[in-house]
């Protein structure tokens, strides 16, 4: 397939799927993919050494660019599509694999999350999106953002240097 033909929506999870468990067996944590469509989370994964147990959401994005810019929430190194659900979900063993991947041979990247801050990041984007302009449409959909460090934000936003490649699931 060339890269510039049209990947599918599912094709870009399966891939970003696959890419999370390829990296946590080789840092030795034991993953599994879990099936179908009710299935609450993408992948269960536990630690043999510190008996921890993790489940784990993955959101990929098929992205070339080195980052992003947006006048309402700044530069960021991507965003993903999110829902209303994530705002709620109060589990302190679920996480979520940010995965930006790259088709033309670059580095993937992988930002490890812990719940709360996706849930409390994505219900205050929401919220500051709505009051920005009058004309927003309230919705169930939400989107999730990755800042730089070095950059200033109008809301908390959780930076690359915190998250990236943080399997070592660091809150």
């Amino acid at each position: 397939m060339s890269s510039s033909q049209k990947i599918s929506r599912n094709s870009v999870s399966l891939a970003g799927e696959f890419a999370v468990l390829s990296q946590l067996a080789l840092k030795g944590i034991d993953a599994n993919l879990t099936l179908g469509n009710t299935k609450g989370v993408d992948i269960l994964a536990s630690d043999p050494e510190t008996k921890e147990f993790y489940r784990i959401e993955v959101k990929t994005n098929l992205d070339v660019k080195e980052e992003h810019n947006s006048k309402l929430f700044g530069r960021h190194v991507c965003k993903w599509v999110m829902q209303e659900k994530h705002e709620r979900c109060d589990d302190r063993h679920l996480w979520y694999c940010f995965v930006k991947l790259n088709n033309e041979g670059d580095k993937h990247r992988y930002f490890i999350v812990p719940n709360n801050v996706v849930g409390a990041y994505v219900k205050e984007q929401h919220r500051f999106w709505l009051e920005d302009d009058p004309g927003h449409k309230d919705s169930a959909m939400r989107s999730f953002r990755i800042g730089f460090k070095k950059d200033r934000y109008r809301i908390k936003t959780p930076t690359d240097e915190k998250y990236e490649d943080n399997w070592a699931f660091k809150r």
